[in-house]
């Protein structure tokens, strides 16, 4: 499984697009689960705080630190591919 945290705040356009690639790769990843937590919430602002996340989206992968600010779709293949 293939676990993509995203970590943004509520009307994003950046963020949506990201996640927009994410879901595009659905169909070379069929284990790919994308979860979305809003950076605005103490949940949200517990996991900005633990990984330094200085701009959105925040992305885990697996739990564990990928990236902020975004990533495009050929660093999450590299990336996938690795997991796999």
């Amino acid at each position: 499984m293939i676990k993509v945290t995203l970590i943004r705040p509520p009307g994003c356009a950046h963020c949506a697009a990201v996640k927009m690639t994410l879901e595009k790769m659905k169909n070379d990843y069929p284990e790919l689960t994308i979860e979305e937590i809003d950076m605005t919430t103490p949940e949200g602002q517990a996991l900005v705080q633990k990984y330094n996340i200085l701009s959105s989206p925040g992305i885990l992968i697996n739990d564990e630190f990928f990236a902020f600010g975004g990533a495009t779709e050929e660093q999450f293949r590299k990336k996938f591919d690795a997991l796999k």
